[in-house]
């Protein structure tokens, strides 16, 4: 038996796959992805396969970039390898 934490990002994933890609998708992989404190100071767009995160002040868009190396798996794992190659982050 897995502990529940193991198990949810590997069911969540496999239920956000069998739906089409739109904003509301997106949104949603992002709060799971990243947790309520960045969701609160961001917004995300994807652009072709390029996922766009608008992040509130230079302070948060340090912080989006230097969490990158472990959003980026998420966010893949959640939507697809091939739905997200790339995240780039913009501040204000």
């Amino acid at each position: 038996m897995r502990p529940i934490q193991q198990a949810m990002p590997g069911a969540l994933a496999a239920l956000l796959r069998g739906v089409p890609l739109s904003e509301g998708k997106i949104g949603f992989a992002w709060r799971a992805a990243v947790g309520g404190r960045f969701d609160r100071v961001t917004s995300v767009r994807l652009e072709q396969r390029a996922l766009i995160v608008e992040a509130a002040t230079a302070a948060w868009a340090r912080e989006v970039r230097r969490a990158i190396p472990v959003i980026l798996p998420r966010m893949q794992t959640l939507l697809g390898a091939d739905a997200v190659t790339s995240l780039s982050v913009r501040e204000p």
